[in-house]
């Protein structure tokens, strides 16, 4: 067995504001039940994977999505208000085209005029992850369980994209993963936007 580390980042499943383009941020949102069944599906293929710690966002369409992974391996889920979605100040609750009404050039860049600036996103994300990944044992997989516009700033982050080009990592669909995994001094994307288990590469890209 390898002791590289890996970090599999798994989004929520679906709420009815994701149906209706609503701009989440930290309002406590539930699961729908096509999200319960979303992620009552991933977290049995994710258990065969063989977790070796599960870390969430304590929200609560987070901490149910991990609920289901934690039930179907038997480990117990850690919470840290760091992996929480972004703040969203007055954006939060209204739609996309409301957004792109009131204030289109804001939207148009993400720049949330009275929320968390991405860079404050991305400090406590990555500190976040390196604090559990202090406790994930070597080669073990640690699950991160976030949301979609707080993971893919920590993924940049962690594969040494600037905060402002986090977007030419395309975005994660509702229960959807992206695993990453360290190899000498740096971390490569080893799938992004997931929702099947890998297939094993036979040889490696510099064999």
């Amino acid at each position: 067995m390898s002791d590289t580390p890996r970090v599999l980042f798994w989004r929520h499943g679906r709420t009815a504001w994701n149906v209706e383009n609503r701009f989440q941020g930290q309002t406590d949102i539930e699961l729908d039940p096509v999200g319960h069944a979303q992620a009552e599906r991933a977290g049995r293929l994710l258990a065969t994977m063989g977790p070796s710690l599960i870390v969430s966002s304590d929200l609560k369409r987070t901490a149910d999505t991990a609920g289901y992974l934690s039930r179907a391996c038997g480990l117990p889920v850690e919470f840290d208000k760091g992996l929480r979605e972004r703040f969203g100040g007055s954006w939060e609750g209204l739609t996309g085209v409301e957004l792109s009404a009131r204030w289109p050039i804001e939207h148009a860049r993400m720049d949330i005029p009275d929320g968390e600036h991405i860079s404050e996103v991305g400090d406590r994300m990555s500190a976040a992850v390196d604090r559990a990944l202090e406790r994930t044992p070597a080669g073990g997989l640690l699950v991160v369980v976030s949301h979609g516009a707080a993971l893919r700033v920590a993924i940049a982050r962690m594969l040494g994209v600037p905060d402002e080009q986090r977007e030419i990592l395309g975005p994660l669909s509702n229960c959807s993963w992206t695993v990453l995994q360290r190899r000498r001094d740096q971390w490569r994307l080893m799938e992004h936007n997931a929702a099947s288990l890998p297939e094993p590469v036979v040889l490696s890209d510099d064999a």
